[in-house]
């Protein structure tokens, strides 16, 4: 059996309200990870700013861009290319009057090969995202990059096994979830980070498939109302066991090797997809 080998990197780091030194500070860490040998690299989610959705305010949909006007976009496209790397870029995206949380996918050549928007939308103390975007319109999608066929959620959409499990279906071999997740305002003791990774650890264990989650860390404020973010962002191999992982400060870059070719032979054995019973589960999935 001949090997298929890909190496992926998470990013993390801590995020401020200024557009263009998120950019810079992501474009650095990009570059790190290329040079650690890294081929598909995932910064966190909405990185062009602090994570605006702890309360409800339309100024902040001044910071939507169309896909082709995007200033994260347009830089991290750019820089695939330059690097000869994949990037998921987060992007907070205007679509005529509507508003969607995306990300697009800029293969190793920096074309765009196309946009998935975030599927599930949640919206509570913390996370009002209903306010700000609509609920995604794309589908779950694979996208064939050139180093892997990939998979990729948005933070909230990985607590559902039913969007990790769909990826796998379309024919993904990695899946990768961008993500800002932190405190809960209603009990400041809370932490859910090993819950958040365990959700994740399940993915990978039962869809037999390497998982890799970036999220951001530290304390910000938005106009009064302030948020913890715990970071802790991994890489877990296809047996849900965490290779990589990040504490809840710090900055820099996770970067794991992995062969497809035996994760595909791996897969196969199992039989997870081989014993499937579809025309039973559509009764109850409405």
């Amino acid at each position: 059996m001949s090997s298929r080998i890909v190496t992926v990197a998470a990013l993390q780091a801590s995020y401020g309200h200024e557009l263009r030194a998120n950019i810079a500070l992501t474009e650095r860490l990009i570059r790190e990870a290329a040079k650690q040998g890294a081929q598909i690299i995932l910064p966190s989610e909405l990185l062009q700013g602090i994570y605006f959705c702890t309360q409800q305010d339309p100024k902040w949909f001044e910071q939507a861009f169309p896909l082709t006007e995007h200033p994260c976009v347009i830089a991290f496209q750019k820089l695939a290319a330059e690097l000869k790397v994949v990037i998921p870029i987060s992007f907070f995206e205007k679509d005529g009057p509507h508003y969607f949380n995306s990300v697009a996918i800029a293969d190793a050549d920096g074309s765009i090969l196309g946009v998935y928007r975030k599927s599930h939308i949640p919206d509570g103390p913390g996370y009002m995202e209903k306010y700000y975007f609509r609920p995604g319109d794309t589908g779950f999608k694979a996208w064939k990059t050139k180093f892997a066929t990939i998979g990729v959620g948005i933070c909230w959409d990985q607590w559902y096994p039913e969007c990790a499990r769909a990826m796998m279906i379309e024919g993904a071999e990695l899946l990768f979830y961008p993500t800002a997740i932190g405190s809960e305002p209603y009990d400041a003791a809370l932490d859910t980070h090993a819950s958040w990774q365990r959700a994740m650890q399940g993915h990978a264990v039962s869809n037999a498939v390497p998982v890799i989650a970036s999220n951001r860390f530290g304390l910000e404020d938005n106009d009064g109302v302030s948020q913890q973010f715990y970071g802790h962002s991994f890489i877990a191999d296809q047996t849900g066991e965490l290779v990589k992982e990040f504490g809840k400060g710090d900055t820099g870059v996770l970067v794991q090797q992995f062969d497809l070719a035996a994760l595909e032979q791996y897969r196969a054995d199992w039989g997870f997809f081989r014993d499937r019973r579809p025309d039973l589960y559509a009764k109850s999935f409405r």
